[in-house]
């Protein structure tokens, strides 16, 4: 016989169950909840003035909420009011203010930004990380390698040793190269920022070109077999496998902060260096010093700006000021491309670490297979440069 069911027990039941789906799709909701918003957000412009309502919405996000042009507002009365009209109207009291709001918005972004980076990447630990590369194969194993390297928030120089894990793990060269080169170009951070500064169009152009640089770049490097000449002491190491902990709510929290502080110790002085350069570009060098040497009408100014770039070292926040002065004195997109990415992507210091993880034939590639690449995105998007300004 069938045993009586007891309403009581299933009614506790019932609510358990409510309150453990909840709980497990808590994040499921909330993401739904902010898609939801969104819509409305761009439905309510869209209904009140159609095609420019939505303009207009993604003009004040990038102006506003992104571009902080409210705090250079208050900066520019702030400066007038401590040094005066007459001064603020020179070359000197442009270039304060520049560097002030420059300075405040990319470090107020970086923060925030890196901040939910890492809580994001807090669920994704190595041994996780290197079971799900290890399910895709080919060229999208390489697409996945590149898009790791979007949740990484590493300058070029901390992407090498978790290239060097990724290699003693055993990951293919492909996928393995992919993330070396979209690590330090391609991140939410720099979407955001250059979002800020360019607006939509170019951020997502940048992103766009990074990925698929570090796709064809991984994809080249293993076809040709090169890829397999990495140090030895590399290929004979060890990894360590640990189980994985289920980190709580606080312990990703602060993960996340002590990354966020951590990565602006190590980038502070790099953005207040590329701020200068950038407010120094801004005010005082004159527009026709530009376009004589970097002007979209000159064959070379891809060339010069990724062979400038090498010997710098900064991350993606660091060449922004100084990409953001060079757009404003009418400089190509392509080429402000090329700079950027050389300078992120091939810096010296990194490409030294790099040597002593990997043979001077492999380097030697690398560094060619990228240079191409960026001069390559440099030339068609100088091309293009009418579709951006």
């Amino acid at each position: 016989m069938d045993e009586p069911i007891n309403f009581a027990e299933e009614e506790q039941t019932n609510p358990k169950k409510k309150e453990i789906f909840a709980k497990r799709h808590k994040k499921l909701l909330i993401f739904l909840g902010v898609l939801a918003a969104i819509g409305i957000a761009v439905a309510i412009a869209a209904l009140a003035d159609g095609i420019k309502g939505i303009q207009t919405l993604g003009n004040f996000i990038t102006d506003q909420i992104l571009g902080m042009k409210w705090l250079n507002t208050i900066l520019s009365l702030a400066c007038t009011a401590i040094f005066g009209a007459e001064f603020m109207a020179t070359r000197w009291g442009g270039a304060i203010q520049f560097f002030i709001y420059d300075t405040i918005k990319i470090i107020v972004l970086l923060c925030l930004l890196i901040f939910i980076i890492s809580y994001i990447q807090s669920y994704f630990p190595p041994e996780r990380t290197k079971k799900l590369l290890g399910k895709y194969k080919g060229i999208w194993a390489n697409a996945m390698g590149a898009l790791l390297g979007t949740v990484t928030p590493f300058c070029s120089c901390s992407s090498i040793p978790i290239f060097m894990g990724f290699t003693r793990a055993g990951l293919s060269s492909g996928v393995t190269f992919s993330f070396l080169i979209s690590s330090p170009l391609v991140d939410l951070g720099a979407f955001i920022l250059l979002s800020s500064v360019f607006g939509f169009p170019i951020a997502i152009t940048y992103v766009v070109v990074g990925l698929v640089l570090a796709v064809v770049g991984g994809t080249i490097i293993e076809k040709t077999g090169v890829g397999k000449n990495v140090r030895d002491f590399i290929l004979q190491g060890t990894i360590t496998e640990t189980l994985g902990v289920e980190l709580k709510r606080k312990d990703r929290l602060l993960y996340a902060k002590d990354q966020m502080l951590s990565t602006l110790k190590k980038v502070w002085i790099y953005i207040l260096i590329g701020v200068g350069i950038g407010a120094a570009i801004h005010n005082f060098i004159p527009t026709e010093w530009i376009q004589a040497i970097l002007g979209q009408d000159k064959w070379y100014s891809v060339l010069i700006a990724s062979v400038v770039g090498v010997p710098m070292y900064a991350d993606i926040f660091g060449t922004i000021p100084v990409a953001e002065a060079l757009f404003l004195k009418g400089v190509g997109v392509g080429t402000i491309l090329s700079f950027m990415m050389s300078v992120t992507a091939l810096s010296m210091p990194s490409m030294i670490m790099l040597s002593k993880a990997v043979k001077p034939k492999l380097l030697c590639w690398f560094i060619v297979v990228v240079v191409l690449g960026i001069m390559a995105i440099g030339y068609i998007f100088n091309a293009l440069n009418f579709l951006f300004v």
